[in-house]
Order: structure tokens, then sequence, then C-alpha cells
């Protein structure tokens, strides 16, 4: 019993590891000049500063800003895009029509749409929240309709012979069969709508994590910075463990 647990306790104990080595190291190459502490301040300096700036509250209010608009936006790309990836995977129809609109405007990178998103949905909130839906978009429709696509056929023809209806293929066939390839392009687009916010927010925002960052970047307060660096990696991380939570619950058997 003990050789089991050691034997499971091992690869946890691997992955804790690494990034406290990590963490130690850069504190050591810091404290030693070996890495120019000005660019590269230790990590005890940025956590005594993330107690500093936490005290303050002025953290908590970028991040509940930055937090809100990830969510949202996120919310607003996954829902249609889950939608349409089920009608493309189901219907050739949907497929031919949308496939070309997603092959056009998928390479275009999402900031470099921010002017015409600003000049349809203005500068505030809402036009933060679409840049975030568009960049969660593709991934997550086209990993959908490739979960549909690649159910075994056998469903399909036991589908067929028992006449069901397009609800019970949706419901009962499509979005189970597509789960697994479905839950991937949203574990993606949950790391690509942080990435887009902090890019979105240091370019056009007075407030969140992004702006945090880039303010104190031109102010030369590196500690700060690098705060509001590892509140996003943070953030990702957490959001990550959560969604293959979710993902185990769904899918027992993976």
């Amino acid at each position: 019993m003990f050789k089991k647990l050691k034997t499971q306790s091992l690869p946890q104990l691997i992955t804790i590891s690494s990034p406290i080595f990590l963490l130690l190291l850069w504190e050591i190459c810091s404290q030693y000049a070996l890495l120019d502490p000005r660019f590269f301040p230790a990590p005890t300096l940025i956590l005594t500063t993330l107690i500093q700036m936490a005290e303050s509250g002025n953290l908590f209010e970028h991040i509940y800003i930055s937090l809100t608009r990830i969510i949202l936006g996120f919310a607003l790309g996954v829902i249609p895009a889950i939608c349409i990836g089920l009608l493309m995977g189901m219907y050739k129809y949907f497929r031919h029509f949308f496939s070309p609109i997603i092959m056009i405007f998928m390479p275009i990178p999402t900031l470099a749409m921010l002017p015409i998103i600003l000049i349809l949905f203005g500068i505030g909130e809402f036009s933060k929240m679409i840049t975030i839906a568009i960049s969660v978009f593709f991934p997550v429709a086209i990993n959908t309709a490739a979960g549909v696509a690649n159910i075994d056929r056998i469903y399909l023809d036991v589908a067929k012979n028992y006449h069901a209806n397009a609800k019970d293929f949706f419901f009962k066939i499509a979005l189970p069969g597509s789960l697994p390839v479905m839950l991937e392009g949203i574990q993606m687009g949950q790391a690509i709508a942080l990435l887009t916010i902090v890019a979105a927010e240091m370019i056009g925002a007075t407030s969140g994590i992004g702006y945090l960052i880039w303010m104190n970047y031109k102010a030369f307060l590196l500690p700060q910075m690098y705060v509001g660096l590892i509140l996003i990696s943070f953030f990702g991380y957490f959001f990550s463990l959560l969604l293959r939570g979710f993902e185990r619950k769904l899918l027992p058997w993976k």
C-alpha cells in the first residue's frame, strides 16, 4: 500500500518541484546579481509588493475588472461557438456556409480587428468583451465541429435506424459525442482569452491587470509589473484546473 501511495504521489511531487526550483533559482540569481535585480527583482520582493498592493485595495479593483471582462467575454464567445460548431458537424450545408467565413477571419489577429471593434461597439466595456469573444470563438467552434465529425459511425447508424429526430440527435449523439474535443477547444480558448485581455487592456483601457502591467512598466516599477504577470499566470493555471475538473465530471470515462 505504501509503495502504491508513493507511486501515485511521485508525479505530483515532481509537478510541484519544478516551479519551486525555478523560483529558488530566480531568487538566488537575483540576490547575488547573477541576474540584474533592477530588471529581475527577487521573488521575495515581488511577493512583498503583492501584499502591499493587496493591502491598499487598488489591486483587487483591477482583478475584479479583468475577471469580469474575461468571464463575460468568454461566455459571449463560447456559447455561439458551440452552437455553430455542432451545426457544422451535424449538417453539411451549415459546414459549407460557415467554413469559408471561419477560414477568412481566423488568421486575422484579434487585436488587428480592434479598430473595427471600437468603431462598431465604442470604447466601453462591451468592446473589450467582444474582443475576447472573437478570440475564443474560433478554436471552440472548430474543435466542436471536429468533435462531431469524429463521432464513431456506429452511433450515427443506430440513431438513423431508430429514426431519431433532430432534437435527440443533437442532445444525445452530437453534444455528448463531441464533448472530449470540444472541451479541448474550450481549454485552448481560456488561455487565448487571458492573452487577449492583457493585450487589449494595454492598448485601450484605464483599468485591469493588463493596464496595471503596462503602466508600471512605463513607470519602471518592475516589481509591480511582475505582480501583474504573476496574477495572469495564476488565473491561467486556476482556470485550467477548473476546466479539467469540469471535464472529469462530464467525462468520467476519459
